[in-house]
Order: C-alpha cells, then sequence, then structure tokens
C-alpha cells in the first residue's frame, strides 16, 4: 500500500509502476521498443507535427492563452538586438542578439503533463475528498512538498516527461478522411470500424495520434480564426465507457490530435452529456489522473496523413520530448515524424 493513499480511483493504475512514479505510461516506452520503433523510418523522410508558436493566433480557442510576446534583453544599458560589439570595443566586428519571449506554455502544439490535472478523490480514506492527481501525489495549495509548490509543479512536471526522450512508434487514425470537418463527437463504436477499414493497428507502448483535420484549418486561417471555428471537426466523445476502456487496455503510450483538447473542450461550456457532478474534461482525468497518460493537443497532422494514406501505411518512427522545464504544466513541443 502507497504512503501517500490507500484508495485508488476505480480503473486506475495507481501504484503499478511503483508507489513513486511519476512517468506513467512512459515507463512502457523500453530500449527494445525504442528499436522496434526505429524500424519504422523507412524512407528517412520527416514531418514537421507542429505549429509555429504563434498559432493558432489570438485567443479565440482558449480565451485563457495568448500568442507568444518578444522582450527587450539590455546589455550594459543597451538593447540587446542588432547590437555591434564595437560598442564595447572598437576593435570587434560582430554584431549580437538575444531575447525573452514571455510564452504561454499551452498555446500552441503542446504536451500536457500530469501536474496539468487533477482531481478531488478521498485518497487518504478519511472520508473527506482531497486534491490528488496521478499516483496519488497530493495537490497542496501554496507552497508545500506535495503536487504544487509556488506556481509549479514539484513533482509531475513535464520535465519527468522530457527525461524519457518521448520517442516511439507513432500510429496515426485519421478521423478527417472518414468524417470530413464537421463536428462529431467520436465515440469507440465509431472509431473501431474506422481503423479496421485503414487498417490501423495500435500496440502496446504506441503514441496514437488523431487527425481531426482542425490543425489544417488553423493553418488556413493564418492567425486570423473565426470563433466558428471552435465548433467544427472530429473529438473524442470523453464520456463513451467503451472508449475509454479501450484506451486503457490497449496499452498506449500517449495520444496526441490536432485538436484543441482531444476531447470536447470545456471553453466551449458544460457538455450537455455531463453526469450532475464528474470532471469537465472526463478523458483528461482518465487518462492524465487515472492512467498516466500524457495527452498532446494542437499537433499539425493533415500532410502526414496525407502521406501515410497515399503509402498505405499507419504507422512511423515519432520523436516528441517536451522542453525539459521542472515545474512546467504543460510544454510546447515540435513532434517529428520519421517515415
Amino acid at each position: 500500500m502507497s504512503k501517500r493513499w490507500k484508495n485508488r480511483p476505480e480503473g486506475s493504475n495507481w501504484g503499478e509502476f511503483g508507489e513513486d512514479d511519476q512517468r506513467g505510461r512512459m515507463n512502457l516506452l523500453t530500449d527494445e521498443r525504442r528499436l522496434r520503433a526505429l524500424k519504422e523510418a523507412k524512407t528517412g523522410r520527416v514531418f514537421c507535427l507542429s505549429h509555429p508558436l504563434d498559432r493558432p493566433g489570438g485567443n479565440v480557442l482558449n480565451p485563457n492563452r495568448h500568442p507568444p510576446v518578444f522582450h527587450p534583453v539590455k546589455r550594459e544599458g543597451h538593447v540587446y538586438f542588432n547590437l555591434a560589439m564595437e560598442t564595447f570595443d572598437p576593435r570587434f566586428t560582430d554584431v549580437g542578439s538575444d531575447e525573452a519571449i514571455m510564452l504561454y506554455s499551452q498555446y500552441s502544439t503542446h504536451w500536457d503533463s500530469f501536474a496539468h490535472k487533477g482531481s478531488r478523490f478521498d485518497a487518504d480514506g478519511d472520508g473527506v475528498a482531497e486534491k490528488v492527481s496521478y499516483n496519488g501525489f497530493r495537490i497542496v495549495d501554496g507552497a508545500g512538498c506535495g503536487l504544487y509548490g509556488e506556481l509549479g509543479a514539484t513533482a509531475l512536471s513535464v520535465a519527468v516527461m522530457a527525461e524519457t526522450g518521448v520517442q516511439g512508434r507513432g500510429v496515426l487514425i485519421d478521423l478527417r478522411h472518414h468524417f470530413g470537418d464537421k463536428r462529431v463527437d467520436v465515440t469507440y463504436d465509431m472509431l473501431e470500424p474506422i481503423m479496421e477499414a485503414d487498417g490501423v493497428e495500435v500496440g502496446k507502448a504506441d503514441i496514437v495520434c488523431i487527425h481531426t483535420g482542425l490543425g489544417q484549418l488553423i493553418r488556413e486561417a493564418d492567425g486570423k480564426l473565426d470563433p466558428s471555428i471552435r465548433a467544427k471537426c472530429a473529438v473524442l466523445d470523453g464520456y463513451d465507457k467503451r472508449l475509454l476502456e479501450w484506451i486503457a487496455d490497449s496499452g498506449v503510450a500517449a495520444i496526441a490530435c490536432d485538436n484543441l483538447a482531444v476531447e470536447r473542450s470545456s471553453t466551449l461550456g458544460v457538455n450537455p452529456r455531463m453526469p450532475h457532478r464528474g470532471p469537465g474534461l472526463p478523458l483528461h482525468e482518465h487518462c492524465l489522473v487515472k492512467l498516466g497518460i500524457h495527452l498532446g493537443e494542437l499537433w499539425y497532422l493533415t500532410e502526414l496523413a496525407a502521406w501515410l494514406r497515399e503509402q498505405h501505411r499507419s504507422s512511423f518512427l515519432l520523436t516528441a520530448p517536451p522542453l525539459r522545464m521542472p515545474g512546467a504544466v504543460g510544454s510546447p513541443v515540435t513532434p517529428v515524424a520519421t517515415v
């Protein structure tokens, strides 16, 4: 029994990788599985699966997140940008630039760490629900030794994910090919025949990439999104029990999508399927809190999806480590698919 918890949520895997584990299903990306994943690189061609970090543009998709802002760096009172070094010594011929960037870690293409979401659950068995996250790490308000210190995660931060390298077999499921750009809440009963029709096989430790087409709409908008984009393209139905069971049973290491939140975003208001009381993002709770499955959002998958379909393939080598930033609950990422 863990020192931190006596109870664990139904359907969770707390403790299965060790009571102090912070890596979750990234533990499944072993040396042997990475070597097998390398065999997916057959042509050497690469696809960049990220948007520029100033996309999607504005804050239509999420009013709480904003584009990057550049700030000057000073060097001895001078703005250190295109600065002639002869300013400091007439013998120098070089010109230097430096910068600081205010960056919302989950504005553009990114990973969610386990510290991104928690849940209220009676983990210590005292009859009172407390704030906990993956593997029973307790969330402490303010400074403390639990999950969160002062405005930072002291455990489960995205830096832990970065240490694994995040390299393995990627598998793409192409929802856009079957649904177009209309909004569809995809259940497992809808997902399964699509995978069968496209010959998609998802195995243990795979990183599943889901192409909905929203990433392409973001590219075409060129930074000027219309609010109608919030109700376009497929999303996973986080309230579908069979879908959640499949995610648990499949052994996937992570899930990445080209839409805002993989599932229907809570920024669009309360889901009419939400029970009287429960998580606003049930798939997030299922993956990040219960199972230790990282979620990637706002990836760009359209070019890769088209190439894979032409080649009658669905798998590839994926390399996608986040920034190794201790304390961060999410991170920008520039995923690379090697086919």
